[in-house]
């Protein structure tokens, strides 16, 4: 029976490594590609748990399932365009007072339109409900986050490396130089990238608002997590970022296991673990200022 427990855990710290997983691959894409590390990315997740709420209370789960990400991705693309685009080469600091800017104003926009309290976000009838095997218990409706997750990051995956597209982003993040030379504008491609990695944070919303509820200060509070998760994966490393989730998620889960005060920490006991061995994280390609 105690293994029973501990495999709960397991699975658990899983899921939480395949949120954790969405909202830091988008981080991840947009600052390989752009240079840009977005502190608004938290903000992109809020406002689709908040879509999936106005979406699903008229239509149903599965419209909000598919179109609040997409809305999310057409958000992104405009703030890309007109907000993102002008700061590519400007001073990193002058992007992260942006991008701190837009996650304040978002949060405090979706205060006024929604209110300060939780909003609760009831999942299907139809995922509702456990599923057996032996003595193992676990619902539907988490595994299911599980598998979507896990979708969403091969499939991306495949966009990045089987795809001629996934070419010129590979060469632009490499060399953006010489991809110009050649004559391709990486403008189109900087705005799907960033509509695609704003997107998995807004279908991380959808999967979350029936577990967690959803509040405007939602996003500030994902985003440390999906920061630790980018720092312990390495800055760049698509692989990196999924070892690093799956990771934070097992540790933690064990940890509410068998110390559960502990389990916030868990996370940043690892970063340090990790950093104090290898600085540039797990598979982030090499600092030689400091190794």
């Amino acid at each position: 029976m105690e293994l029973v427990f501990l495999l709960e855990q397991v699975v658990n710290g899983l899921l939480v490594a395949a949120y954790y997983l969405l909202i830091a691959l988008g981080l991840s894409l947009i600052f390989s590609l752009a240079g840009i590390v977005n502190l608004a990315h938290g903000a992109f997740y809020a406002i689709g748990a908040y879509s999936a709420v106005v979406i699903g209370n008229r239509f149903g789960f599965a419209a909000s399932f598919v179109c609040a990400p997409l809305l999310v991705a057409a958000i992104g693309m405009v703030v890309e365009r007109f907000l993102f685009r002008r700061f590519y080469r400007a001073d990193p600091v002058l992007t992260l007072l942006l991008t701190f800017g837009l996650a304040m104003i978002a949060e405090q926009s979706l205060r006024m339109i929604f209110g300060a309290a939780p909003i609760p976000f009831s999942m299907p009838e139809w995922l509702s409900g456990v599923v057996f095997v032996g003595d193992f218990i676990y619902p539907k409706y988490r595994l299911g986050m599980l598998g979507v997750a896990a979708a969403a990051v091969l499939g991306t995956w495949l966009l990045i490396n089987k795809t001629s597209f996934g070419k010129i982003v590979r060469a632009g993040v490499q060399n953006p130089d010489m991809v110009g030379v050649l004559g391709i504008s990486l403008a189109p491609v900087m705005t799907v990238m960033v509509a695609i990695g704003v997107g998995l944070a807004g279908l991380a919303g959808v999967m979350l608002a029936p577990i967690t509820g959803v509040h405007p200060a939602m996003g500030n509070e994902i985003m440390v997590a999906a920061f630790v998760v980018v720092v312990i994966g390495g800055l760049g490393s698509f692989w990196g970022v999924v070892l690093a989730a799956i990771l934070v998620g097992v540790v933690r889960g064990i940890t509410v296991y068998y110390v559960p005060p502990a389990a916030e920490a868990s996370m940043y006991l690892l970063m340090f673990l990790v950093l104090l061995v290898r600085p540039r994280g797990l598979l982030g390609e090499r600092i030689e200022k400091f190794e």
